[in-house]
């Protein structure tokens, strides 16, 4: 990355890629400023500079305007993560900017650019930075991002044992300026496709046509002509990653991803000069005459993806590491695998509504369904899935749409500042394609994602957003006041809980009740200091779950009603719950806990398990694991500031600053309303 606060120096544009109003120029203008070099318009003094966007079609104002004044040529491109949708089809900014102060560009090799010039000398030995670079790349492949993210991992690719050739979209700078002395032959392709055929007799031929072709009025340089028994033209959005997993061979001219292959194990045969080939990673039709070094897989990638790009954090509108822009674009592609092809939702209250359609309506606009039956009718005759709040699953549901996708919905273990009871906003939420995390009498997705092998870079991540989270003093609702001065000694805090929520009708299993609890803690714990904390639904007189004042303090040493969890947590010893989050939130904090109930934390040998639990739960993450699981994969996050999916450490830091949303009297009036008018059957038949 550059620089944060590099000297400036000013760049004159004379495009409008650069000047015009819209998502993208703004963006580009944005992340220049940030890397110092705030775009002006006017007319460039020697010395200073011009802005160029790549070789595209207007690049030659700029270069003519350079020539003239005698300014300098900065040559601007889209770094190799871009968005989930080339720019041409959606419209959608990029989080990276190659930016070369020399005028040339990664992809033109008539000149050496400063990205070779990164490879061919930057020592590229610290040992740090390599370990990045590969747990960079295998991120990636796990989470199966590329330059453009609109494929569909559930597409299956062809059956393995194929020859891959990469297409490439005709006319592009790639081809009209990848030669060392002007554009590669136009018969290039042809020749690469016939190689393969040649070097691999009998084998089957795979064509992947470039996302391009199939957004914008762009051709590629092979079509269904070229199909053939032994040749596939491959033009559906499979993943990448999964297309170089099948593939025996990869053939490429000078396409991004021929990059990839090599992160994938691949040593791509290569008919162009594109940045990656020339340094003992390809098998290269055409020699380099510059590029005699030899390199490693993540030595390329470090200088690609780690030094030579200048990322930018939309959320927090600055420059950061490649790990940060990852983690801002998986949110995005999460969100728009997930969402793009639309839902009905039912069993949502009329409060929820504006903040649901936030969540999963950006790309599709939801549809409300007053009745199984209407969901299911309009899930199918839109090609929609369904999601049903998980509270409000009929019985029949399942059955009913055994065809259709279909994902329970719940609030997420960070969710706001404020009640949900008190309809405060989410800006976590959970979906759940198999159960619902607080139900054990079946198999959730958090289960699953919990006895799963972390990702490559999980467990420093999860280690991270924990201590982050701790030290932030951030809870489920964030609200309290801190806890009075607490006795010496040994000190169990018993979470009161609502006692006709749901985690307690599924998960509860001798003890039920806070009541019953609190005994059970002091039977086991006679000599502690019981501290029991009321739950603030019970409090605010919104939930059931109260224990009366006498037997309470009969019971406990201390009753600490409006205390903030999570300092509460820092000054006690030991937790007693049935199935309370805040056990989760106290094995965060290297607390003992004690649970009584199955909740989605117990049964992993974590907890102190005295209920007995699932017996599917047999694996033994560490706590990290659990982390990432619950905090990390699970949800889905909101920024509530710009409305767009967001990683979870931005949703923390919204949270720890109180830059969310708290509700209002709108809100209240909404829920009343509907509790009004529920046995009213005229109004969800509208």
């Amino acid at each position: 990355m550059s620089d944060p606060t590099p000297a400036a120096r000013t760049l004159y544009a004379f495009s409008g890629g650069f000047l015009f109003p819209g998502a993208q120029p703004r963006r580009i203008r944005r992340i220049l400023a940030l890397a110092g070099w705030p775009v002006r318009t006017g007319w460039p003094d020697a010395g200073e500079a011009v802005a160029i966007w790549g070789h595209g079609p207007r690049a030659w104002r700029g270069e003519r305007v350079a020539a003239r004044t005698g300014a300098g040529l900065v040559r601007i491109e889209d770094a190799f993560l871009r968005s989930v949708l080339p720019g041409r089809a959606g419209g959608e900014p990029p989080i990276g900017l190659m930016i070369d102060p020399t005028g040339g560009a990664h992809y033109a090799p008539a000149q050496p650019s400063a990205l070779e010039r990164l490879l061919g000398r930057h020592p590229l030995d610290d040992h740090a930075l390599l370990e990045r670079a590969r747990t960079g790349a295998l991120r990636l492949q796990a989470r199966d991002l590329s330059k453009y993210n609109a494929h569909d991992p559930a597409l299956a690719p062809p059956d393995p044992g194929y020859v891959l050739v990469i297409d490439q979209v005709r006319g592009d700078a790639s081809i009209a300026q990848g030669g060392l002395d002007g554009p590669l032959p136009p018969n290039l392709f042809r020749e690469m496709l016939v190689s393969a055929q040649a070097e691999h007799p009998g084998a089957r031929i795979v064509i992947k046509t470039h996302p391009e072709t199939a957004h914008a009025a762009r051709r590629g340089h092979f079509g269904p002509d070229d199909a053939s028994e032994r040749v596939q033209i491959v033009d559906t959005p499979v993943s990448p990653w999964a297309l170089l997993e099948g593939a025996r061979a990869v053939y490429t001219v000078s396409s991004q991803m021929g990059f990839e292959a090599i992160m994938a194990g691949h040593r791509p045969r290569v008919f162009g000069l594109p940045f990656y080939a020339g340094w003992g990673l390809t098998d290269d039709e055409i020699p380099h005459p510059r590029r005699k070094r030899t390199l490693s897989r993540a030595q390329l990638f470090a200088a690609a993806m780690l030094l030579a790009p200048v990322w930018y954090d939309p959320g927090r509108d600055r420059l950061c590491t490649f790990e940060d822009a990852l983690d801002h674009l998986e949110a995005q592609v999460r969100a728009w695998r997930e969402d793009h092809a639309g839902h009905v939702a039912l069993g949502m209250r009329l409060w929820k509504r504006a903040p649901l359609q936030r969540f999963f309506g950006r790309r599709q606009r939801l549809r409300f369904a007053a009745s199984d039956a209407q969901a299911v009718t309009q899930a199918r005759r839109m090609g929609r899935g369904l999601l049903v709040w998980a509270g409000k699953e009929s019985a029949t549901l399942a059955d009913a749409a055994r065809d259709l996708p279909l994902r329970r919905v719940e609030d997420g273990f960070l969710r706001s500042r404020g009640l949900g009871a008190a309809l405060v906003p989410p800006l976590s939420l959970v979906t759940d394609d198999l159960g619902i995390y607080y139900d054990p009498t079946r198999e959730s997705r958090l289960e699953r994602l919990i006895a799963s092998r972390l990702p490559p870079g999980g467990q420093a991540r999860a280690a991270r957003l924990a201590t982050a989270l701790v030290a932030a003093g951030v809870s489920k609702y964030n609200l309290g006041a801190p806890p009075p001065d607490l006795p010496d000694g040994f000190r169990v805090l018993v979470p009161g809980q609502v006692e006709n929520d749901a985690s307690i009708r599924l998960g509860a299993v001798d003890v039920r009740t806070n009541l019953e609890l609190l005994r059970a803690a002091r039977a086991a714990r006679p000599d502690a200091v019981v501290i029991y904390k009321p739950h603030p639904d019970v409090e605010a007189g919104l939930r059931p779950g109260a224990i009366p004042e006498a037997e309470a303090r009969a019971l406990a040493d201390m009753v600490v009603p409006g205390t903030d969890p999570a300092v509460l947590l820092n000054a006690i010893d030991e937790v007693w719950t049935i199935t309370s989050l805040t056990g989760f939130e106290a094995l965060l904090r290297g607390k003992r806990v004690v649970t009584l109930g199955r909740p989605f934390y117990a049964g992993w040998g974590l907890t102190e398990d005295r209920a007995p639990q699932p017996a599917r739960r047999t694996a033994r993450p560490e706590l990290a694991a659990l982390v990432h699981a619950t905090l990390i994969a699970y949800p889905r996050y909101m920024d509530p500031l710009t409305g767009a999916p967001c990683p979870p450490e931005l949703a923390l830091e919204r949270l720890a600053q109180g830059a969310v949303s708290r509700g209002g009297t709108a809100l209240r009036l909404l829920a009343k309303l509907q509790g009004a008018l529920a046995s009213q059957s005229w109004i969800w038949r509208r």
